[in-house]
């Protein structure tokens, strides 16, 4: 964005960031943030680092665009050595994000591949950890949503590839990366308002949603025998390729946020802060807990 506010400046919530209308604007799945009007900010420009993530190592999955590119433009400003993970078919938005972080004397991995394949999500969490020399922070972040009127719309195709990306992708990558995380380090799901105010639409996506809150909550307590946290968050409607790419239908993208109390979405940059006090010891009290960042949205 052009005109990116000043999150730092004190400043009415509801103005602060674009409101509807939108124009439709269609996009193929998975979507690029290049192609949305008005495109989305990630803190490409308004992110300030205080240093602290010095040291750690993350991996974040679905890192090139939306909430996962701000998390990981977030914590390469905090000090963070950081990997991400995406479809091929985003390496423009993965390429943009290399030049910024890089440009700025970070450290971006770039670790193309599809989640559905767990010899994939295993090699990942290897790949992460030779290229970075350790891993502390991962995020889940990467999913898959397809809105569709009715069950009898939803194709065991599409079930599966919600599920497999969603839910089985997580359990994988969890289950490779704990025995390598330190005392100290911290999983971070992400799962949506919809796992708890489910829309009618989205009833693969919203219940792949429930099932990460469930897991995060079941995993917390084994983790913690090891000394890692894990943590999850809800965001509600935010601004990203998720949503013109599928996500939503297009009359939906017209009016997408006007139904929260801020009336608007929120932006990626907006939630990468809670990311951040996630992965640090600022939260380091907290495990078992899911964030909701939903523009006033209750949980």
């Amino acid at each position: 964005m052009s005109d990116t506010p000043n999150q730092y400046a004190m400043q009415d919530p509801r103005s602060q960031y674009p409101s509807p209308p939108f124009p439709r604007q269609p996009q193929e799945a998975p979507g690029l943030t290049t192609k949305m009007e008005p495109e989305p900010d990630h803190g490409e420009t308004s992110y300030r680092g205080f240093g602290r993530m010095e040291g750690r190592k993350a991996l974040i999955t679905g890192g090139d665009s939306g909430i996962g590119r701000a998390t990981a433009i977030a914590y390469a400003r905090e000090g963070a050595a950081v990997a991400i993970n995406y479809l091929p078919s985003e390496e423009k938005d993965a390429q943009s994000l290399a030049d910024l972080i890089e440009g700025e004397g970070g450290t971006l991995v770039r670790l193309p591949g599809d989640l559905q394949d767990e010899s994939f999500c295993v090699q990942l969490v290897e790949d992460a950890r030779e290229k970075l020399g350790g891993l502390d922070v991962l995020v889940i972040n990467a999913g898959n949503q397809t809105a569709q009127e009715s069950i009898q719309d939803i194709t065991t195709e599409q079930f599966d590839r919600t599920y497999k990306t969603n839910v089985y992708a997580m359990f994988w990558l969890s289950k490779a990366a704990l025995p390598h995380i330190p005392a100290g380090g911290t999983i971070i799901n992400v799962t949506s308002v919809q796992g708890y105010k489910p829309s009618a639409n989205l009833l693969d996506y919203a219940s792949t949603k429930w099932a990460i809150i469930g897991f995060t909550k079941a995993l917390a307590k084994q983790a913690i025998e090891s000394g890692v946290r894990v943590n999850a968050v809800a965001p509600g409607p935010f601004w990203t390729p998720l949503q013109p790419s599928g996500g939503q239908p297009q009359d939906s993208i017209e009016t997408f946020g006007e139904q929260v109390p801020m009336g608007r979405p929120g932006q990626p940059a907006e939630i990468a802060p809670t990311f951040v006090f996630l992965a640090t010891q600022e939260s380091g009290y907290i495990s078992g807990e899911v964030f909701g960042v939903t523009g006033g949205d209750p949980t």
